[in-house]
């Protein structure tokens, strides 16, 4: 296995990578779910694109007894998590960012889950994805897409409004990129995908309590946001009011996730 190894540009790219591990059950049950989509031989070799922790790229090792993953992220706290959860010989790890892949027609797959949406430049993206596949390689893949989080973000940026908060995040742009379906499937096959199929689905997600609330936001939605603020007293403020707001929603502290499922092969 391969460590990690990239030079720190700053922290923007940066998780708290135990939190992430430890908070992020609704990200692997929808990531099982396109796992669960996979016709696989079990020789192939395949590109977990932006693994995170790797809880999920445990569970392609698992199904490919004769095959290897490859797995890629851009945040080497990610990276360092991985390597202590996997400790596989079926596995490397690559820092590497998803617009630049250091590959080329290296895989007969590629899986992601819950990474797309972190690039801004889609039509990019899925030009670097199609150079690192094989001929007659696929592309599964799920992230945030169409009106994703709409209620917390609409919250966000009303606060962002006010004199308390403005000063830093009035001219912060969002780090997302939410694609709809029918724009996901256009930029795929101009990207020289085939077989291209898209869908936008609901997946409501509802936290225990304020507390699990509270950390689950700061550490898996608003961290770019909360990076803007100077002070960790006004950060709490912050993250106070978001809180104090998502406990009158009915059910309470529900966040209102969208998943934009992406599949193609190529040629």
């Amino acid at each position: 296995m391969l460590k990690p190894s990239v030079s720190d540009q700053g922290q923007s790219r940066e998780w708290n990578s135990s939190a992430y591990h430890r908070l992020s059950q609704p990200q692997v049950s929808w990531g099982k779910k396109v796992l669960s989509r996979l016709k696989l031989c079990g020789d192939e070799r395949l590109l977990d694109a932006g693994c995170g922790t790797g809880r999920l790229t445990a569970e392609l090792i698992a199904a490919l007894p004769r095959g290897r993953v490859v797995g890629l992220d851009l945040s080497r706290n990610m990276l360092i998590e991985a390597r202590d959860h996997l400790r596989s010989r079926q596995v490397n790890l690559v820092a590497a960012d998803l617009l630049h892949l250091p590959f080329e027609h290296a895989f007969d797959g590629i899986v992601s889950t819950a990474a797309f949406h972190w690039v801004l430049d889609h039509h990019r993206l899925f030009v670097s994805l199609r150079r690192a596949l094989r001929p007659g390689g696929w592309l599964q893949a799920q992230c945030g897409g169409g009106p994703n989080l709409a209620r917390l973000r609409k919250r966000v940026d009303e606060l962002a409004q006010t004199p308390l908060y403005a000063p830093y995040l009035v001219l912060f742009k969002e780090p997302w990129f939410f694609a709809g379906d029918e724009q996901a499937a256009e930029m795929l096959r101009h990207a020289g995908f085939v077989n291209v199929e898209t869908s936008v689905e609901a997946a409501t997600t509802v936290l225990d309590d304020a507390h699990q609330y509270e950390e689950f936001v700061r550490n898996i939605i608003m961290r770019a946001h909360l990076r803007q603020i100077p002070s960790e007293e006004l950060r709490r403020k912050f993250m106070a009011e978001l809180t104090e707001q998502a406990a009158t929603d009915d059910p309470p502290f529900s966040l209102d996730y969208w998943r934009l499922n992406l599949s193609g092969t190529v040629i």
